[in-house]
Order: structure tokens, then C-alpha cells, then sequence
């Protein structure tokens, strides 16, 4: 049976985790292509998460579907590493999206460094319209969050309603920890992000992201100097 968002109620979602709540990832990830089939992508930012995430979804679909967003402010590092994982993985669609204005219209249009003054309207410009463009050709989408990221993320569920982009997020990950992470992708020899051997455990673009000092908040280094936390993918009024 394929769901879409329209058709899942909000005790379904309760329901449809119990069901899970005691499965392990690849099962999870075989049920959500049980259940949505090739109407699901995985949204990923080649982090140490999507590393790992990349890996198990290869094991259940070879040829899955995976979106970068591609901001054209992401690290070198980011990019040598996407090319990594086109050689190690060959079959995987992997397609970057890109906004629709290019780093010099939107200077045109907005002024230079709108990440500094606005960095929400750059995250909307850059990120937000872009994933919402892509997630509008699918009915589900795969996310790497684990609960012990941040506060904002210890309710996600294995199966959540995404009222922002009006679609279903799987998130296969919530019980890992960053231990566990690391573990994966050292025993399974997995190519990541060389910044993150240079105290950069949250990566995003290079114009707002800093090394993070030890003992400092893992996401501390993302808008740094700013109150801004989350890019906005994963918060949909309801936490998630």
C-alpha cells in the first residue's frame, strides 16, 4: 500500500510507530519503501549522519533517490565528499538542487551578505524553496535527525506528519547516538566530511558555520554569533 500525506491521519502516525517502535533501522527503512515505494527521497547534507543513512539505504534500494541542497555555499570539503559517495555508490540518484537564484542575483536583489543580516531569508532563499520544490515530486521524505541532537529533535519519531512541507518524514536514526555514529562509520571504513576531524561536528555552509571548542553545544558552531538554531527544515509547528 503506498500512503501520502493526505491520506494519514494523525492517530496513524501513533499507530504506525507503535507498530516500529521496536524494529531496527533497516527495518524501518524497508518499510517506509514498502510503503511509499519510489515516491520517497532522502534529503541529505552529507553530514557524519548521512554518511551512515546513505549506507543502510543502499543495503535495502540501490538505486534510491537522494537531494542535496546545494546553497553554492558549501565547504570544498562538501563537495569532494559528494563525489566520494557517487564512486562509492554508483547506482544512487543523487542530485543536487539548487536555488533559484544564483549567489550573484541574490546580491542584486537582496544585497551582499544576506546571511549575516537576514539569515532566516537566506535559509528560505537557499535551502527552504529549494527542498520544498523537490519534496513536491514525492510523497515521503528520509531525514538523519537523532532525538540527542538538540532539544528541538527529542520527540522526533521514527514515522513524523511534516506540516511544512505537507509530506511524511521518516527518520530512521532518532535512537543513535553520536557514538554510535562514529562506531558505523569507522567499522564499515565509510568516506565523511574531513571538517569534522577539525572540530566541525555540524556542517553546513561555510558562511555560518564555525569549529566548535570542546565541551561546547555540537550545533554551536551553526550561525554562530546569531540566535538562530535550526535552518528551518525541521521545525513544522510542531516541534519536529
Amino acid at each position: 500500500m503506498i500512503l501520502t500525506y493526505e491520506q494519514l491521519q494523525e492517530n496513524e502516525y501513533k499507530k504506525i510507530n507503535e507498530e516500529l517502535e521496536h524494529k531496527d533501522t533497516l527495518d524501518v527503512i524497508k518499510w517506509a519503501y514498502e510503503s511509499f515505494g519510489d515516491n520517497l527521497v532522502y534529503s541529505c547534507s552529507f553530514g557524519a549522519e548521512g554518511m551512515v543513512l546513505i549506507d543502510l539505504i543502499s543495503k535495502v534500494k540501490k538505486d534510491a533517490q537522494i537531494v542535496f541542497l546545494d546553497t553554492n555555499f558549501h565547504f570544498k570539503e562538501t563537495y569532494d565528499l559528494i563525489d566520494q559517495v557517487k564512486s562509492k555508490y554508483p547506482s544512487l540518484k543523487i542530485e543536487l538542487a539548487k536555488p533559484e537564484l544564483t549567489p550573484e542575483e541574490q546580491v542584486e536583489k537582496y544585497g551582499d551578505k544576506l546571511w549575516e543580516r537576514q539569515p532566516d531569508a537566506c535559509c528560505q532563499i537557499r535551502k527552504l524553496a529549494p527542498l520544498q520544490r523537490e519534496l513536491d515530486k514525492y510523497d515521503a521524505w528520509f531525514s538523519g535527525l537523532r532525538r540527542e541532537q538538540s532539544p528541538t529533535r527529542a520527540n522526533t519519531q521514527f514515522v513524523n506528519q511534516d506540516h511544512r512541507f505537507k509530506s511524511i518524514k521518516v527518520c530512521p536514526l532518532i535512537h543513535w547516538t553520536e557514538e554510535e555514529i562514529w562506531m558505523y562509520i569507522r567499522l564499515h571504513k565509510l568516506p565523511y566530511n574531513e571538517l569534522h576531524d577539525k572540530r566541525y561536528p555540524s556542517i553546513g555552509c561555510e558562511y555560518c558555520t564555525k569549529p566548535v571548542a570542546e565541551g561546547e553545544d555540537p550545533r554551536s558552531g551553526r550561525w554562530a554569533n546569531s540566535e538562530k538554531t535550526e535552518c528551518g527544515l525541521h521545525v513544522n509547528g510542531s516541534g519536529i
